[in-house]
């Protein structure tokens, strides 16, 4: 990115938590290390002063060096106005002194409205569109809304945001399989048994049942960020990252899969959390929480098993899980291999091989069965860990990156959003007709009882 790269970020709903938590420091760390020329307008429905809002931009640039941090407090603004007025909407994309790119830090039934508005009115050539999962309630509306998007811009122009994409904790995953003749000799089916994609917190509601209490756990987590972590585990052989290639082996992954077996009751699991202590905190029943309505059966955790039928992985059952107010975190991508062969005279084999990549941290680790330290004869597995440098953006950052440099290499497809509601609206239509139970768990624990576990190793208590 050089200094010639000018853009307006245009944040509708930038009175909202998106904004101060995540927008706002990935933006942060962008302009830290990289010299970017950006107007910042702000806009949103509640009132706030030009001190107020100078005040939250500045308290996120305090890293980014001079000049250019001046530069951007001098432009910034914040407008009062409601998106979903055409004037209002078209006063706001006046304002934009350089190519406009409009960040919908909104709710997804309010992106669709503005979406609506914005078709109508004038909107100026090169505008980008930034989109908040989820894209949609459900495959046919976000068909539609794909349509709507690519009727105000070219599909190229239209990111839709996956934070996930921009971790490098998960890119992480491409130099794992595809840089080395280590793994992906081995990576299919012959030589690996299953697959397990697990995003457990221990985190609780957090005050935001507005959103949660009408999404739950498999649209909020599985459904897009645990199906995109997927996509890479599972794509085939790619020669290079670009917004071609990539995209197009994500697309090709996710259209070969779906749930195991075909019976989606089976084959997922949900459940909410009753009251319970969680590091320390007393949480109440899930069903307790203030703004949430009990009779909705909303999940805190969901487990879905998917399959891909393909000729690497034809047979292997991926595991996606994710839920709130667990005992422990967990976010994992973790591969347990076949076990090999015996050989006669080496007694023992004390569990799987497996390669795990933690989505925090980058670090990759990997049980291989090996001699006994004691006996050489008896085997033992050892962990081997391989520490990864965090990267310089935060994932914001990474996605604000790709928008300004023009790249959507690290956006979600339209026709990847449509794939990955196809995926789970089988799984939302049996727990809808009641064919999956809803189970609870106690807040701390591991979740219910009897659900399937992943197995622990060595060094998991050690790397937590």
């Amino acid at each position: 990115m050089t200094a010639s790269a000018t853009a307006t970020l245009l944040i509708l709903g930038a009175d909202g938590d998106l904004t101060s938590r995540l927008l706002l420091p990935g933006l942060g760390t962008l302009l830290a290390v990289h010299d970017a020329d950006i107007e910042v307008i702000g806009s949103g429905l509640r009132e706030l002063g030009e001190a107020e809002w100078r005040d939250l931009v500045a308290g996120e640039l305090e890293s980014v060096p001079e000049p250019r941090r001046s530069r951007a407090l001098e432009s910034t603004r914040y407008l009062h106005a409601d998106a979903t007025d055409a004037a209002a909407l078209a006063a706001l994309l006046e304002q934009c002194a350089a190519v406009p790119i409009v960040y919908f830090a909104l709710p997804p039934s309010v992106t669709a409205r503005v979406c609506q508005v914005l078709e109508g009115v004038p909107t100026p050539e090169g505008m980008r569109l930034a989109l908040e999962k989820p894209f949609g309630a459900d495959r046919d509306s976000a068909r539609r809304l794909n349509e709507l998007l690519t009727r105000i811009v070219p599909e190229r122009q239209v990111y839709r945001i996956d934070h996930f994409l921009g971790r490098a904790t998960v890119l992480n995953v491409l130099g794992t399989r595809f840089a080395n003749r280590l793994i992906e000799p081995v990576w299919n089916r012959h030589s690996i048994e299953r697959v397990e994609i697990v995003y457990d917190e221990t985190l609780g509601l957090e005050g935001r049942a507005g959103y949660y209490d009408r999404a739950g756990a498999l649209v909020d987590m599985v459904q897009s960020h645990l199906l995109a972590v997927l996509a890479l585990v599972a794509m085939e052989a790619i020669d290079r990252v670009d917004e071609v290639v990539l995209r197009d082996a994500i697309a090709q992954v996710l259209q070969d899969t779906a749930v195991w077996g075909g019976d989606a009751a089976s084959a997922s699991r949900r459940a909410r959390y009753g009251p319970g202590e969680v590091e320390g905190r007393s949480l109440p029943a899930y069903a307790d929480e203030p703004g949430v309505d009990p009779g909705r059966e909303t999940e805190t955790l969901a487990q879905l098993v998917v399959a891909i039928d393909t000729d690497r992985w034809r047979g292997v059952p991926f595991l996606l899980r994710s839920g709130k107010a667990l005992g422990r975190s967990r976010k994992i991508a973790r591969a347990v291999f076949r076990p090999a062969a015996p050989i006669e005279g080496l007694e023992g084999r004390p569990q799987p091989d497996w390669i795990e990549l933690d989505l925090r941290s980058g670090e990759v680790e990997i049980g291989l069965t090996m001699n006994g330290g004691g006996d050489p004869f008896v085997l033992e597995q050892t962990t081997l860990v391989a520490t990864q440098v965090p990267g310089a953006l935060l994932p914001y950052g990474e996605v604000l990156k790709g928008i300004l440099n023009d790249d959507p290499t690290l956006s979600v497809r339209g026709d990847v959003a449509e794939e990955c509601w196809r995926i789970v609206e089988p799984v939302l239509a049996a727990w809808r007709e009641g064919r999956v139970p809803l189970e609870e768990y106690p807040a701390g624990s591991d979740g219910p009882q009897d659900w399937s576990k992943i197995e622990k190793h060595p060094h998991e208590d050690a790397i937590r």
